[in-house]
């Protein structure tokens, strides 16, 4: 028997002063699936992200998780129901390892055995520090970054901390992973490790994934249904197929009017030595005709 929907976004309105950050927006994530959340800059995705996970309240609309009315509920207690987030902007702790990192998240799923437990280093404390460390290593094993182990979150390249982000986001083993804009300084062949390991996780695990991206290629290959957001507005909701071939889509990230290409021009074969130089008349410049939204 299904569940019901992970996540259910129900005409979610967000202002912030005088500006409509998001206009009635509605979203979908059904079991076991992975959805794509896409748009031009200032559409609305993070306002949108934080508004499921708890950091923005919405002026109208519900929030439901799992079947359950969250929206007047906290961060951490919508994250207590399974839900693990990873950030646009990195969240690590810098002045421990990467290891350290996981193990962190991996403890923060169960909790501790109380003060006295944990002073005492008693059996539940060592127990669940050894579950805690087997966990995180086979998220370093998953994510092909061992050799990172014990390295300082703050001496990680970019691409690096993206996966140990993500690492220490599945360490609290959740049934629903948000991901902003996960491939973000990752390298084709990290883009490509990633995607397969999050299908795994889809397929093995049944976890349902919702994604935030910029980069179309990596959403379009990896989601099987995507909302598109523009200027705060749901513009298009549909399978990958349909949405790649929307002209609507296409006008908001590349312009609704291109100009024609120009074409290169060739250099003309001097006729005469002594003939005079023609002055060359500048490029015409192709421009987007949508203005950029901040």
């Amino acid at each position: 028997m299904v569940g019901p929907p992970p996540l259910e976004a129900l005409d979610i309105t967000v202002r912030f002063g005088g500006l409509t950050a998001l206009d009635r927006v509605s979203l979908t994530v059904p079991p076991a699936s992975i959805a794509g959340l896409i748009g031009p800059n200032g559409a609305g995705k993070t306002t949108l992200f934080n508004s499921v996970a708890g950091l923005v309240t919405p002026a109208s609309g519900r929030v439901r998780l799992f079947g359950t009315d969250v929206t007047e509920w906290s961060p951490h207690r919508r994250a207590r129901l399974g839900v693990g987030r990873t950030f646009q902007r990195l969240e690590l702790f810098g002045s421990i390892t990467v290891l350290e990192n996981l193990v962190m998240a991996a403890e923060s799923r169960t909790g501790g055995g109380g003060l006295l437990t944990d002073l005492l280093a008693l059996p539940p404390t060592v127990e669940g520090r050894a579950r805690a460390e087997k966990r995180a290593r086979e998220m370093l094993d998953a994510l092909a970054i061992r050799d990172y182990e014990h390295s300082l979150a703050a001496d990680l390249p970019l691409g690096v901390s993206r996966l140990v982000e993500l690492g220490r986001a599945l360490c609290t083993e959740p049934k629903l992973l948000l991901l902003d804009e996960p491939s973000s300084g990752l390298r084709v062949d990290e883009s490509r490790r990633l995607a397969a390991t999050l299908r795994q996780l889809r397929d093995d695990d049944g976890m349902s994934i919702l994604v935030v991206e910029h980069d179309m290629s990596f959403v379009l290959g990896l989601c099987e249904r995507v909302t598109v957001l523009d200027f705060g507005r749901v513009l298009a909701e549909g399978p990958t197929d349909e949405i790649r071939a929307n002209p609507q889509v296409q006008a908001a990230y590349l312009g609704d009017e291109l100009d024609a290409p120009v074409p290169i021009p060739r250099k003309a074969a001097p006729k005469k030595k002594a003939a005079a130089k023609k002055k060359k008349a500048p490029a015409k410049k192709v421009t987007r005709a949508r203005a950029a939204r901040g």
